[in-house]
């Protein structure tokens, strides 16, 4: 497509828009298969009791993933974005393989660094590729949408994965799903995205914003908007680690069932991803400060309150509410960066941001499994959950009103 034929814009570009949404519904699914059942897969296929080795498969697949995140914002410019995606996909497709035919739990990290290097690529592509086509009005819907895709996949699949082990073993009828989407993924991908360069060149044209003079300092460190929203997003996918890895964990302690525990950890993932529906565009239109507040607060309050209760309906409120609240982050965190970034720089930007905001699951799955070994999982939620509620007053005290 010629640069001076393209138009920016969500409507302009719907039939595309909506091919990357299923794209990233496929990406999600992919890491939803592994939610619900892998600390029971863990126990029972390789008799791991520490919560730190249980966890440490979310620190394998955070670490992939953050480092993924970076390269991915790099390469997005270099090699096309398109070409980027399918090379996530490529990364996919040996995962289910090899948790079907694992012998060792060694084979499970290395399958779990595999789907990180896959959720960093396909994932980060899928995001760049959206705001790229729909320019400056609607960034936060755009990301509301593509968010809401992702995990609301998440969601369901953590619920089927965890209906089909209850009904038919833990492995290997959950991973046959993998087979499936990592395979269906690469060929939409192949036969049916074009890649969005042409639009950075077209909205780079009309743009005044300021470049950053060094993109990951500035992210990390010094920019306060850009550093605000950076260390929500490590706290966000901190808490969200210890919640994939010592939700299941409480949860087995009280005696509930696999699908019990399936509908309690897909509720979360699942509110978190409808109300990107609303959120998304609800941070193109209110302060982004005040919904990353209020976002990160109610995640902290929700997680304080899990070791209180072992009702089921209060324990499916509280996952509510913490999925409420990552649902008014996630989206604003995006449209935040692609608001205050130069077009050109915005790939590399969110790719720091996503290196960081993804390290938060290895550190949280390190953080909370040597608390939950040493002093129980109890002490190890709360303490995530004070850390969660720092982060929001970091936003309230340090970032600009945007």
């Amino acid at each position: 497509m010629a640069e001076e034929n393209i138009q920016l814009g969500l409507k302009e570009n719907w039939q595309q828009f909506v091919i990357l949404v299923i794209i990233n519904a496929f990406v999600g699914a992919m890491i939803g298969l592994e939610r619900t059942i892998f600390p029971e897969f863990a126990s029972l296929e390789f008799g791991i009791a520490s919560k730190t080795a249980i966890l440490s498969f979310i620190i394998a697949f955070g670490i992939t993933k953050a480092i993924a995140n970076f390269f991915a914002g790099k390469l997005a410019n270099r090699i096309g974005r398109k070409n980027l995606l399918l090379a996530g996909w490529l990364f996919a497709i040996p995962v289910p393989f090899i948790l079907i035919n694992a012998t060792h739990w060694n084979w499970v990290i290395f399958a779990n660094i595999l789907l990180g290097i896959n959720q960093g690529l396909t994932w980060s592509s899928t995001v760049v590729m959206k705001i790229d086509l729909v320019g400056e009005k609607n960034r936060g819907l755009a990301m509301g949408l593509n968010e809401f895709s992702g995990y609301f996949a998440v969601g369901f699949m953590a619920f089927l994965s965890a209906y089909i082990a209850d009904r038919y073993g833990i492995t290997p009828y959950p991973f046959y799903l993998g087979i499936g989407i990592s395979i269906l993924g690469f060929l939409i991908t192949l036969l049916m995205v074009r890649d969005t360069k042409v639009f950075v060149k077209k909205e780079h044209a009309s743009n005044d914003k300021g470049e950053l003079v060094n993109i990951f300092l500035e992210t990390t460190f010094t920019n306060k908007t850009l550093s605000s929203v950076t260390q929500a997003g490590l706290v966000n996918n901190l808490n969200d680690g210890m919640i994939w890895g010592l939700l299941p964990i409480i949860l087995l302690s009280f005696s509930y069932r696999t699908e019990n525990i399936g509908i309690i950890a897909a509720i979360y993932p699942t509110v978190w991803g409808i109300g990107q529906l609303f959120t998304g565009k609800m941070s193109d239109v209110y302060s982004k400060k005040k919904m990353l507040f209020w976002g990160m607060l109610a995640q902290g309050l929700a997680i304080l309150l899990i070791p209180f209760t072992t009702e089921f309906f209060l324990l499916a409120i509280l996952s509510g509410l913490l999925g409420l609240g990552t649902a008014l982050v996630y989206p604003t965190f995006l449209s935040t960066i692609a608001q205050v970034t130069n077009p050109q720089q915005r790939a590399e930007s969110i790719g720091t941001f996503r290196l960081w905001r993804d390290l938060g699951y290895a550190i949280g799955a390190v953080i909370s499994g040597i608390t939950a070994d040493l002093f129980g999982v109890t002490y190890a939620i709360l303490l995530i959950g004070f850390i969660t509620i720092i982060s929001s007053l970091i936003i309230k005290i340090r970032m600009p009103k945007i």
